[in-house]
């Protein structure tokens, strides 16, 4: 990372070879220029430091400023670029990056007669948008990351791209939006011509024919539910996709597809960028479970909270209808609770709501069955909605089984909502309540409908998002971060999953709605808060240089602190 100005006279060793990046957005390839000691280095608004393994000790600042762990891997792929004020640009990966002598072409678009009346057409090419925008008086700027749009230059030529689209893991509400609106975008905005389907998840690349498809085909696709194309767990073989990729002159591809399915799209590009293909992937986050890291939600997510809600309003029918009255639902929510806390909210007809990252207990004093006898006295019913990762360890211990995992990798879990039912007719039973339980499991009906208006122009921007990065050249994931569309890093939406906070207001707004107990002692609040603390401490890395020494822990200092504040 490049010193600061003032102190590049006392420290800046004769010969120091700095990367220096031109804008994507320009016809001109990046250039490299050494820095003498008697020149002035460039503002860092204006410079692009590319980092490398030998500079990975000043990843550290994307590193803790994000509060991600960076894999030793990532270092080769991760760019930064620096600016006053403690900003960070966490950037993506461009063609130029390995091929520096791409030509560039005018973007179609400023042709286009529905863009005619667009006061700018294209994104400014310094556009960034911040991860936090909850700062305080002196915050540094903190993270940021490139604006999605169309950009005034592209790398391809509408009558040389072939692209392909994949559909992996489970199914979501909106993924046939998606498919169609990426065919019709390619095709209507970029007149591209050449799109392919490819069947049944990442072992379609190798294993089947790839289907064309034109926007004619996809017309109505986005009125059903699943996806056409098929989707699939496992079957990732990097080598072997990559072959495909390179013998059928495939060079855009969009990969739909949850965390694992990203992960997977950034080895695809590791490889590709290997073999010095010029080709582009586009990822595009998908999970019903709104657990993809730094993204505002996955599409989907308002489309199962809104038929969750149908599910919890049958229960409620169930329980209010008979004496003591339990109505249980089974919701969506390995590792995050955000569909049952939102359904919960929207409600308001629940009166417990078990999420799998505040853990629960059943039985002695503020335990479950507690309160379920209280509540059943004080209003003859009830309804509870849990998630379907919450209290995996108590049926673990009631059920011992070997751990087993599906294609993807992802633990098998026990159900949840079976096991709770059984306890609570077993509790009822010992103390002679007469009581009566419907058990509700809309897990596979909320996956398989088609998404809803909101989520239906939420696919749509994410879908042209995409097309208009994959034209300009970049790799990346893209998603909605604080309410504007960005080009996000792989590794920042693979590194880890957004979960529910339970010290955040949120959770309290919850609790005050249902006056379910925390089941938390002061002891986990606590704990709790202290993990959340130590997770944004900023450690100094250690160098060998003084000099690295003393920048770095300027740049921990000035890019991090805007996470603190945030």
């Amino acid at each position: 990372i490049l010193p600061k100005e003032e102190e590049e006279e006392e420290e800046v060793e004769e010969g120091l070879g700095v990367a220096v990046e031109a804008d994507h957005d320009s016809p001109e390839p990046p250039r490299y220029r050494h820095l003498q000691p008697a020149q002035k280095a460039l503002p860092f608004s204006a410079t692009c430091v590319r980092i490398s393994r030998d500079s990975y000790p000043n990843l550290r600042a994307l590193r803790n400023a994000s509060a991600t762990t960076l894999r030793d891997d990532d270092a080769a792929f991760a760019k930064l670029d620096e600016g006053d004020y403690g900003y960070v640009l966490d950037d993506v990966q461009h063609l130029t990056d390995y091929l520096p002598e791409l030509p560039t072409f005018p973007n179609p678009l400023q042709d286009h007669p529905a863009y005619s009346t667009v006061k700018q057409y294209f994104v400014n090419a310094d556009d960034t948008v911040p991860e936090k925008v909850v700062v305080q008086k002196n915050s540094p700027r903190g993270v940021h990351f490139r604006r999605a749009g169309p950009r005034q230059r592209v790398y391809f030529e509408p009558e040389d791209v072939k692209a392909c689209i994949v559909t992996c893991g489970g199914l979501c509400p909106g993924l046939n939006t998606v498919i169609r609106e990426l065919v019709c975008g390619l095709s209507h905005m970029y007149n591209v011509n050449d799109v392919f389907g490819i069947q049944n998840g990442y072992k379609g690349f190798y294993s089947s024919n790839y289907l064309p498809m034109t926007p004619k085909s996809v017309n109505d696709i986005h009125k059903r539910g699943g996806t056409v194309l098929g989707s699939s767990r496992g079957g990732h073989d990097t080598h072997k996709i990559v072959d495909n990729i390179q013998d059928r002159g495939i060079n855009q591809v969009y990969i739909i597809g949850g965390d694992g399915t990203q992960k997977g799209a950034y080895e695809i590009f590791k490889e590709i960028r290997r073999r010095g293909l010029k080709v582009a992937v586009a990822g595009i986050p998908k999970t019903i479970d709104n657990d993809i890291a730094v993204i505002d939600k996955s599409f989907g997510f308002d489309t199962a909270v809104e038929e969750a809600q149908r599910a919890i309003d049958a229960a409620h029918v169930e329980a209010s209808s008979a004496e003591n009255g339990i109505g249980l639902v089974k919701l969506m929510g390995r590792y995050s609770g955000f569909i049952a806390m939102y359904a919960t909210l929207a409600s308001r007809d629940v009166d417990c709501c078990l999420i799998p990252e505040s853990p629960f207990y059943l039985e002695g004093e503020g335990g479950l069955f507690e309160y379920i006898e209280r509540r059943l006295k004080e209003n003859n019913h009830m309804v509870i909605v849990v998630a379907e990762g919450a209290g995996q360890d108590l049926i673990a211990k009631s059920i011992p089984v070997a751990d087993q995992l599906d294609a993807s990798g992802n633990k098998l879990l026990l159900d949840v909502g079976l096991w709770l039912t059984h306890k609570i007719k077993d509790h009822c039973k010992s103390k002679k309540m007469e009581m009566t339980i419907k058990y509700i499991d809309p897990t596979y009906m909320i996956r398989a409908i088609p998404s809803n208006a909101s989520d239906n122009v939420y696919c749509t921007l994410l879908a042209h998002s995409a097309i208009h990065g994959a034209m300009a050249g970049y790799s990346f994931t893209v998603g909605m971060v604080n309410g504007r569309h960005a080009y996000i890093p792989f590794h920042r939406v693979t590194s880890t999953r957004n979960k529910v906070k339970i010290t955040d207001r949120m959770w309290a707004r919850l609790l005050s709605s249902t006056n379910q107990p925390s089941f938390l002692s002061k002891e986990d609040i606590m704990e709790a808060r202290e993990a959340e603390r130590l997770a944004n401490r900023l450690p100094v890395p250690a160098s060998s240089s003084e000099h690295t020494k003393k920048h770095s822990a300027s740049v921990l200092s000035n890019a991090c602190g805007g996470r603190q504040s945030a």
